[in-house]
């Protein structure tokens, strides 16, 4: 009896190292993921080309989305203190916020229905979401730089349920919508040549001597 609940201990343990290793691999894939959405925003930011940083803004966004949503699916993690450690004053985005708006330029502004059950529309800038977006993760890289992974964990799923994340899929939807009508309506404005210029040889045809 007494064997049966010291391999019964042992296994609960070993599946509580276990579980320990698998939420320390996942922290890491998160942190990874954060970490690569921060150095890309600052450098997308520096992009002397609008068109390509649009383009690459939404890629970045969408991964770091990938990450909120494997965060969501989640149990609730529990920190284990009641309230967040201080790591720190947050970090000076402001001059990043500034270069996205200058960058974005007449993008920036947009319309976007923060709550799909609700039908009231919001107005707001692309520069300050990403922004938003760019603190509220940085918040929980610097709980997992400090060690607290746990913290770390919690502030992640909670923030992106209560913000990061609704704000991140807006502003994924406008830069989908920037990219959809540069191409969308470029192709219709060359189908429209296309259509003018097949009527200019019909009707050439027709008047063309026997």
């Amino acid at each position: 009896m007494t064997e049966h609940v010291e391999q019964t201990q042992a296994g609960d343990v070993l599946g509580r190292d276990d579980l320990a290793g698998e939420l320390e691999e996942f922290a890491q894939q998160i942190a990874d993921q954060v970490a690569s959405f921060l150095l890309a925003l600052q450098a997308i930011s520096r992009e002397p080309e609008n068109g390509r940083a649009i383009s690459l803004l939404l890629l970045e966004v969408s991964q770091v989305l990938l990450a909120g949503a494997r965060l969501g699916v989640q149990a609730d993690f529990e920190p284990g203190q009641e309230y967040q450690p201080d790591v720190g004053p947050d970090p000076d985005l402001d001059a990043m916020r500034l270069r996205l708006a200058r960058m974005l330029d007449d993008v920036d502004t947009y319309t976007f229905n923060f709550d799909p059950y609700s039908p009231e529309l919001v107005t707001s800038q692309l520069s300050d979401d990403l922004t938003a977006v760019a603190t509220d993760l940085a918040n929980g890289l610097r709980h997992y730089k400090s060690g607290n992974v746990l913290e770390a964990l919690w502030w992640w799923q909670f923030s992106y349920v209560a913000s990061w994340g609704s704000i991140a899929s807006a502003t994924l939807r406008a830069l989908q919508s920037v990219i959809t009508h540069d191409r969308l309506d470029l192709e219709i404005e060359l189908d429209a040549d296309q259509v003018a210029a097949a009527n200019e040889i019909l009707g050439g045809a027709g008047t063309a001597p026997r």
